[in-house]
């Protein structure tokens, strides 16, 4: 498993050095991911050790949300203040994205209506 994590690491540092270096306005390990993408899809499968790092990570994805957690706590005050606006905020968002992501996933499929 430290080989996988190891370059999964690589790929997450190669992207940030690309998007660093290049001055480009996507995150560093977003660009890893496609490097990641580019090295394995001509492989056709993702080898073993890579395979079981990213299992152990994705086994304790929900450690990521402490920080968020920490946030609301260590902001309560704030968000008591101005619940309405992060309320509409956050219905009003979701709602554009779920729509634009069903008008995009309608017109890459080809429905009746497409372009």
């Amino acid at each position: 498993m430290l080989w996988g994590l190891t370059a999964l690491l690589a790929l997450q540092l190669a992207g940030e050095v690309v998007v660093r270096f290049f001055h480009w306005p996507v995150p560093g390990p977003v660009m890893g991911l496609v490097f990641a993408l580019a090295l394995l899809f001509p492989l056709g499968r993702v080898p073993k050790p890579v395979e079981d790092a990213g299992g152990t990570l994705l086994r304790h994805l929900s450690l990521l949300f402490v920080p968020a957690g920490v946030g609301v706590v260590a902001h309560w005050e704030r968000l008591q203040q101005a619940w309405l606006v992060i309320g509409v905020v956050l219905l009003v968002s979701t709602l554009l994205g779920l729509a634009v992501s069903a008008w995009v996933f309608e017109r890459l499929a080809g429905g009746e209506d497409a372009l």
